[in-house]
């Protein structure tokens, strides 16, 4: 009975992707006449020559308008390598029209959100994307971004992700077809009730005019997940302000090749989900500021799918496993198969003949099918654990994204 408590949430993406796909098809042909002042701030640490493959898929964009290009390098002093490929891009970026590159060097390690923040210092686009150095980006990502910022209600875009590595291994093609399903499936359903659950580290888009507001990104782990909150901080007295996401908007990034870097990943993206609702953003679960559907939403996809129902599905399979007879153990864990299953298939099609806008590569992910559901029933008892060492051990203290003199530093 506990995953079936998930149903409403399902149910709500399923009708938004639905909404979506009729409001498209009402919609006439886009034509550009908004072309803002764009900088795009690519914080890397030790890519080496890969970075150049971020900056050259930003510097060839199709987009008529200027594109500022801020590669922050974080610890420079024990990246050389990544700096030198960054500077050696400047006479490629600078013979391209409209299209300037600063290399900016953080000789020592700040962590992530210090590099954004140093590269919004020297921003001077209107609109402000925050991107990974491991990541490329299709070339219409700018142009296809840019245009939603015409309407002035819209804060921020949440970008699309591919896992651009899904070739070199099963466990890295099982997080193609999750990022297909959870990214451009999920949040295309909820972007359509503007409840975007998340903005992307790896890939978002803001309105200058808004991070300005909030003095940018805030100390501590998950700085995704804690700018989206404190931007819905105001939908609640600003009813008209939004969050979306854009299926047409896409990046690629690396996913982990092997279970355990993929466990160890899930290991901090999961524990930061409580330590950013429970212990920093407690206070803000209010309908009077982030408004009743981002509420609703982020009780039920935020709170209960992503923390309390790995927590009970973890305490009912142990307490299954001690007192249940082995037919009845298979006989649930079969219904749960069959339910992850179902929503799999259900999601997955719906995505692959309607949002997706590489189909071809999208349906080798079919075989995998069968075994998502294992996949994800492993990923949300180990969402558990992950929650239990955040609770006991404090894990966001110790993180890779930035040197625990900094997150010390932090006041949650």
């Amino acid at each position: 009975m506990i995953v079936f408590f998930e149903l409403p949430y399902y149910i709500l993406v399923f009708s938004g992707i639905l909404r979506y796909i009729m409001r498209r098809r009402e919609e006439t042909p886009y034509r550009p006449n908004h072309f803002p002042r764009v900088s795009c701030i690519v914080t890397c640490y030790s890519e080496g020559r890969d970075i150049q493959l971020t900056i050259r898929s930003v510097a060839h964009q199709l987009y008529q308008g200027h594109i500022q290009i801020i590669v922050v390098l974080d610890g420079a002093s024990v990246n050389k390598s990544t700096y030198h490929a960054a500077y050696e891009m400047i006479p490629e970026v600078g013979s391209l029209p409209d299209r300037e590159l600063l290399i900016l060097p953080k000789w020592q390690r700040g962590g992530r959100v210090s590099s954004l923040n140093a590269g919004m210092s020297l921003a001077d686009g209107d609109v402000i994307m925050s991107l990974d150095g491991d990541s490329s980006f299709d070339n219409n990502m700018v142009a296809n971004s840019v245009r939603h910022f015409a309407d002035e209600r819209v804060v921020a875009l949440s970008g699309g992700l591919r896992v651009r590595n899904w070739r070199d291994s099963p466990v890295a093609a099982l997080q193609g077809l999750e990022y297909m399903l959870s990214i451009v499936g999920a949040r295309t359903g909820l972007s359509e009730f503007n409840t975007v659950n998340i903005i992307s580290g790896a890939f978002g888009v803001f309105s200058r005019s808004f991070l300005e507001l909030l003095y940018g990104w805030d100390s501590g782990t998950a700085e995704d997940l804690d700018i989206t909150m404190r931007l819905k901080n105001y939908f609640g007295r600003h009813k008209g302000l939004r969050i979306l996401f854009d299926p047409e908007v896409m990046g690629h990034t690396d996913s982990p090749d092997t279970l355990r870097g993929f466990f160890k990943q899930r290991l901090r993206w999961d524990g930061d989900l409580f330590y950013l609702y429970f212990r920093k953003h407690w206070l803000g679960f209010t309908p009077r500021l982030i408004g009743w559907p981002n509420f609703i939403v982020t009780v039920l996809s935020g709170l209960f799918f992503q923390i309390v129902t790995p927590m009970l599905l973890l305490l009912y399979t142990f307490f299954l496993l001690l007192t249940a007879p082995l037919w009845t153990i298979m006989l649930v864990m079969g219904l749960v198969y069959c339910f992850y299953f179902v929503i799999g298939v259900l999601f997955y099609f719906l995505t692959l003949f309607f949002l997706s806008e590489r189909p071809e590569e999208d349906k080798w992910f079919l075989p995998l099918l069968p075994i998502m559901p294992i996949f994800m029933l492993a990923s949300r008892v180990w969402s558990a654990f992950a929650v239990l060492w955040e609770i006991i051990g404090k894990a966001h203290m110790d993180s890779t994204m930035a040197p625990q003199w900094v997150l010390r530093k932090g006041k949650f």
